[in-house]
């Protein structure tokens, strides 16, 4: 298999990939090539206002006016060259606190997609460049506010504190899709090498140590049944994430971090209302430095029970409960605080959402939610740099506006 090893590479062909769709777009030119009437090209919006009583959550959100440090903005294009090939890609610009160098923009996938088979009964494709890796129900989708059911993603699944590490590869993936009398059965494996962002290195608190997080060539498959034209869903996903971290530092040696989940996903929808389950054991850890004092193996656990509510055609309100534990072993934090390492509460986090949405037409859409969290297993570690002055409780309001074309 060709796995992509260079992060440069593949922005710059997404790059080019982008210019080249731009350029095609005038009137002539698609009255000239049936080819270029396959183009589409679409974008999105998203600002949020956060406000929290205690703690900060993307930017200064317990300051007296809270915090607009959260932002997404996104293009996209595609265009059809052949029947069995589809080029896409999305360039995304995100600013989720800290001191908004995060917002510069990224490429978020780069694609070039060839389906060797496609027929009433199956579909078979590969994929070559940057692919969303299939992590969970929501996470191909998950900046897109219009595809999520609230503002924020179940962070015991879905971190924002460590996005960088699920949300993309650089590699090559296949998919396959079987349809069958009762429902659809589909498949998606990818290898490739992992984003590591500075969002990785502070949650391993590997920032203050002169030195470079790398990725290594990483795995990521699903298995998802969707029975009765989606009336019930269920997905099993995988990864081994992998990267390694060159010293810079005198007397500390390299050494590499491991992250290799299991998650459960499942969903039951009906007309009116949606029940959604997710269930994931996640176990990683660094290892090979020479001071012991850096090497860790911990299995953590997370899981949410979500309830989804649609009303008056273009309402939905949602209640959620999303746990979080970061060490099985240790659920309280106990064993963790009496280390020195930090306050026991910063390693679990349980949180009761409600949510309220309201899609003012196709293209708008207004959003409000609730969070009770008691713990601050999955604040951003930029937002709090010292976990010893958090709160254990505390509640936060979110609302957004979210336009799309």
């Amino acid at each position: 298999m060709i796995v992509s090893k260079s992060l440069r590479w593949t922005e710059a062909c997404a790059g080019m990939l982008l210019g080249g769709l731009l350029l095609v777009t005038s009137t002539q030119a698609r009255a000239e090539s049936p080819v270029l009437d396959t183009l589409q090209m679409h974008g999105f919006l998203s600002q949020a206002l956060v406000i929290t009583d205690r703690n900060n959550f993307f930017g200064p959100s317990s300051s007296d006016s809270g915090s607009l440090k959260y932002t997404e903005i996104g293009a996209n294009a595609s265009l059809r060259p052949h029947q069995d090939v589809l080029i896409a890609a999305q360039v995304l610009s995100r600013r989720a606190g800290g001191d908004g160098s995060d917002a510069k923009p990224v490429l978020d996938y780069g694609i070039v997609d060839y389906q060797m088979l496609s027929n009433q009964q199956r579909t078979l494709g590969v994929q070559v460049g940057r692919f969303k890796n299939p992590f969970g129900f929501y996470n191909q989708t998950r900046d897109v506010a219009f595809t999520r059911p609230s503002i924020l993603l179940p962070q015991s699944i879905y971190f924002d504190r460590t996005r960088s590490l699920g949300l993309a590869a650089d590699g090559v993936s296949a998919y396959m899709e079987e349809r069958l009398a009762t429902g659809n059965i589909r498949a998606h494996i990818g290898i490739g090498d992992t984003q590591t962002g500075n969002d990785l290195r502070q949650t391993l608190r590997l920032d203050t140590f002169p030195g470079k997080l790398e990725p290594k060539t990483s795995a990521i498959a699903q298995v998802r049944y969707e029975h009765d034209g989606g009336r019930f869903v269920a997905a099993l996903t995988t990864a081994s994430a992998n990267a390694r971290f060159t010293s810079r530092t005198p007397g500390l040696s390299n050494g590499d971090f491991y992250f290799r989940p299991w998650i459960l996903s499942l969903q039951y929808n009906e007309e009116l209302w949606s029940l959604t389950g997710e269930f994931a054991l996640r176990n990683s850890g660094l290892e090979n430095f020479n001071d012991p004092r850096f090497n860790f193996d911990v299995t953590g656990e997370s899981w949410y029970v979500q309830y989804t509510r649609r009303f008056h055609d273009d309402w939905q309100w949602l209640v959620r409960y999303d746990s979080l534990t970061s060490n099985r072993d240790d659920r309280s934090g106990k064993a963790f605080a009496a280390s020195g390492a930090g306050p026991a509460h910063s390693q679990f986090a349980n949180d009761i959402t409600l949510g309220l949405q309201w899609n003012i037409n196709p293209r708008v859409l207004m959003a409000a939610e609730y969070h009770h969290v008691d713990g601050t297993g999955w604040l951003p570690n930029q937002d709090n740099p010292d976990s010893s002055e958090t709160s254990r409780r505390w509640n936060m309001l979110l609302f957004q506006l979210s336009l799309r074309f």
